[in-house]
């Protein structure tokens, strides 16, 4: 009994190996690292362009909602208007 988990093991372990060594299929293409293109490259940006700023999704990223609301606060305080200050 001992034999068989000790072989099972070195074959979960051979297994593991191929796969780290890219052996196991394509990798996923590298992300995006570029800054969002709803913004604008250079100048000052505007209230519209904090509105129009859209991130993409990420498996493991921040909440929607919470850039959303801070993207909000923001172009109102760009405006000067209700929650500036």
């Amino acid at each position: 009994m001992t034999w068989l988990l000790a072989v099972l093991a070195v074959l979960l372990l051979g297994g593991v190996a191929v796969v780290a060594a890219g052996r196991g299929g394509p990798l996923a293409p590298a992300g995006d690292d570029d800054p969002a293109p709803d913004v604008p490259a250079s100048g000052p940006l505007t209230a519209d362009d904090l509105r129009r700023v859209r991130f993409p999704l990420a498996l493991r990223g921040y909440r929607m909602a919470d850039v959303d609301a801070l993207l909000d606060r923001l172009a109102a305080e760009r405006e000067g208007g209700p929650g500036a200050g």
